[in-house]
């Protein structure tokens, strides 16, 4: 792979022993991937920040880094395994909470924005369009590149870590225009219902794995398009897709000569079937991606002058700091129900010694809870689930 003078410095380690950790890494995806050069990117968003998930060995790796290295473009964080001010209220012990804080700080000393969010897109690390990034989270990274039309690949946290400290990522994949042309039609008939597109998402994702799918007869909006990126993110690995009259290059593309895939109602509950493996929840957990404002806004409309059931199970409402700020009246309604948490989500957060069986209305989350958590999950609409705590 060709490296530039100034590349061949930091591969040397005149920047630093941390940087030149960075470019090796950058140098060994490239490399696996066989791209020819390296390209600038303007924003990164890590994953690999859940004590749960990276555990002692991803805390050894981060100090090590930031003994000496810091990013040079904006770089934002996924959630956590933990609300930062509220863990005690999640039955999160202190030496996870230890733990899960010495890891964001460790992030924070290399310049990483501390805001733990799956949704950074929506809370101001926002590319614009054709914007070259380097970013971790399946479902943010796959709605960056369809709805905003900027360019990343399916990072790993290490790679987009090492992407944010240099500056720079291998140029291949989805970074060249030629990777991100449709390769496939879906025909699909849904309801307007943010869950609706979360499972049209997960049979999408398990079917065709890592096309790109260019979708007719939806309109999803901008939680729509987040719920069906998460859901196809996860699934299968799509990591771009195109809605006809939506997102900025559905119309370029040459749909002629492509394969068409019909998903109607009765493929979007078999769906909803096939994620459900319990009953009687003990958590009702929401906002996998993280609820948006419009979200917060929904549910307090819903909720509010109603009672919560006395036999109700735990509900967490999980959403980004920043959004939380902007919805303070729709916060306090949802307090009455539940817990309105930030930084973290039920995925990455120790749920398991306290909750067995976990109801969400996301496909993500049903994918993950089962192995990650050791979750039965019930699979629901918002007003099926809000049903069960009134």
């Amino acid at each position: 792979m060709f490296l530039t003078r100034e590349e061949e410095r930091i591969l040397a380690g005149e920047k630093g022993v941390g940087s030149q950790r960075a470019m090796e890494l950058l140098l060994a995806i490239g490399k696996i991937y066989d791209a020819e050069r390296l390209v600038p990117v303007t924003s990164a968003h890590l994953s690999g920040v859940s004590y749960k998930t990276i555990g002692d060995g991803g805390l050894d790796f981060l100090m090590q880094m930031a003994e000496d290295a810091r990013v040079s473009v904006r770089t934002t964080l996924n959630p956590a395994g933990m609300d930062r001010e509220r863990w005690g209220e999640m039955g999160v012990s202190p030496e996870f909470a230890r733990k899960q804080t010495a890891i964001i700080d460790t992030y924070a000393k290399m310049g990483v924005e501390a805001n733990c969010t799956c949704t950074p897109y929506l809370t101001g690390n926002t590319p614009r369009q054709g914007e070259t990034i380097a970013w971790a989270e399946s479902s943010a990274l796959s709605y960056v590149n369809s709805v905003l039309d900027a360019r990343t690949n399916r990072e790993g946290g290490p790679g987009a870590l090492a992407a944010a400290i240099v500056g720079k990522t291998p140029m291949y994949g989805l970074h060249l225009e030629e990777n991100r042309h449709a390769t496939v039609v879906i025909e699909a008939e849904v309801q307007d219902e943010i869950t609706d597109y979360s499972l049209l998402g997960h049979a999408v994702g398990l079917r065709l794995g890592g096309a790109v799918p260019y979708f007719k007869g939806i309109r999803p909006d901008v939680n729509g398009l987040k719920t069906l990126a998460a859901a196809m993110a996860a699934a299968g690995s799509v990591a771009l897709f195109h809605v006809e009259g939506i997102t900025p290059k559905a119309s370029a593309q040459k749909l002629e000569s492509l394969e068409r895939v019909q998903i109607g109602r009765e493929e979007i509950e078999r769906a909803k079937d096939s994620l459900t493996t319990g009953r009687d929840p003990d958590l009702i957990a929401l906002g996998c991606p993280h609820l948006s404002r419009m979200e917060m806004k929904m549910l307090a409309s819903r909720l509010d002058g109603r009672r919560k059931r006395p036999d109700a199970p735990e509900v967490w409402f999980c959403t980004s700091r920043t959004v939380r700020t902007w919805c303070p009246k729709e916060t306090a309604v949802l307090e009455r129900f539940g817990k309105v948490l930030c930084d973290t989500c039920m995925i990455v957060a120790p749920i398991e010694p306290a909750h067995k069986c976990t109801a969400t209305n996301s496909a993500k989350a049903c994918t993950y809870l089962p192995g990650l958590c050791s979750q039965k999950v019930i699979c629901d609409s918002y007003s099926a689930l809000l049903e069960m705590i009134l």
